[in-house]
């Protein structure tokens, strides 16, 4: 249920419906607006009378019974979008970010040129990836430990914080130590045990859409995390898998305007995966920009033609250039700028 407090209320009388929501058995979350004040009370479905109960207390103008399965997730809980920021930029309300780079950690000399010309293009955040999750055992499956060594030096030369995926609960700390954002890929999008232990950590987490999910099921998703104390959670609309075999997936791009009247989560895109082939990743992050997403993920290689993995979809540096060009010019239109992202000198 959702507690909507008097005009006016003070942090005392915050605190008196907090501790109120808590001895029900009730978990509070509260969010401050300008002028009113709303506590999220999570759990069980309320009865009339526990609704009526808090009605009743003197500090409180409305108790609103919350219709969503998702709560946390749920713009009637927190009605502000949430913005995430870094020292190089924000996502969210207005705020756009961009994070590129290669899809695996194949070497030093890979990670280092790449982060340094997505920085100098303007990119906020450096992806790569240290453990791949493939859908054969005998793909290219990541540098592990050493990648994540590698993405730390690329952070120390660069400064720009790293984004990587983790694949199971019991890497979590080892990855969260060295990354900045934790990403779960399509394939863990409903390991909910995996969801569960990043939500027990205090590193933002990227939650990509499972290739068969419903947009419902994706909040759900979400909820693992925030129902743990997490509440930084940024959703990724990276393509489904539909009837069409043009393309790798289909990139829903209805799914933006829709996710974002529904909860108050950052929305990037990810046109890399959705393509499949690097002719059509431009032009797919555009339609996410235009249709209002917060932020894009993209994959760029020094060398795309010699990667170890998902060779054809990852921009050459030239055409990374061309795609921040671009974003940069229908930027100012759905009103959102980018923070941050200077170029090198």
């Amino acid at each position: 249920m959702l507690i909507i407090l008097k005009h006016g209320a003070g942090q005392a009388e915050i605190a008196s419906i907090v501790a109120e929501v808590e001895r029900v058995g009730y978990r509070p979350h509260v969010s401050e607006g300008e002028s009113t004040t709303l506590i999220g009370a999570i759990g069980k479905g309320p009865t009339p009378e526990l609704l009526e109960h808090f009605r009743a207390l003197p500090e409180v103008a409305e108790v609103i019974p919350i219709s969503k399965p998702y709560k946390l997730a749920s713009l009637e809980v927190q009605p502000k979008p949430s913005v995430i920021s870094w020292p190089t930029g924000s996502t969210g309300g207005n705020a756009f970010m961009v994070a590129a780079g290669p899809c695996g950690v194949e070497s030093r000399e890979q990670i280092l040129t790449a982060a340094r010309f997505v920085k100098r293009h303007g990119a906020q955040m450096l992806r790569g990836g240290a453990f791949k999750p493939r859908t054969s055992p005998y793909s290219y499956q990541g540098m592990g430990r050493e990648g994540l060594d590698l993405l730390v030096e690329a952070r120390a030369e660069t400064g720009l914080p790293v984004v990587t995926e983790v694949l199971s609960p019991e890497q979590v700390e080892l990855v969260a130590e060295h990354a900045d954002m934790l990403q779960i890929g399509a394939r863990n999008a409903q390991n909910f045990a995996l969801l569960q232990a990043v939500g027990e950590t205090n590193k933002p987490v990227m939650l990509k859409r499972g290739m068969s999910m419903t947009l419902e099921e994706f909040l759900m998703s979400a909820e693992y995390v925030l129902s743990r104390g997490n509440l930084k959670v940024i959703l990724v609309e990276r393509g489904i898998r539909t009837f069409e075999r043009a393309t790798r997936f289909t990139l829903d791009v209805s799914a933006v305007p829709l996710l974002k009247s529904w909860t108050h989560l950052p929305v990037w895109i990810d046109p890399s995966h959705a393509a499949g082939k690097r002719d059509y990743v431009i032009p797919l992050a555009l339609a996410g920009v235009a249709v209002g997403a917060d932020g894009i993920i993209v994959e760029t290689h020094p060398e795309p033609e010699k990667a170890l993995s998902d060779a054809a979809q990852q921009l050459h540096e030239h055409e990374f250039a061309l795609l921040m060009k671009k974003v940069r010019a229908i930027l100012p239109a759905v009103g959102k700028e980018m923070v941050g992202g200077l170029e090198l000198a």
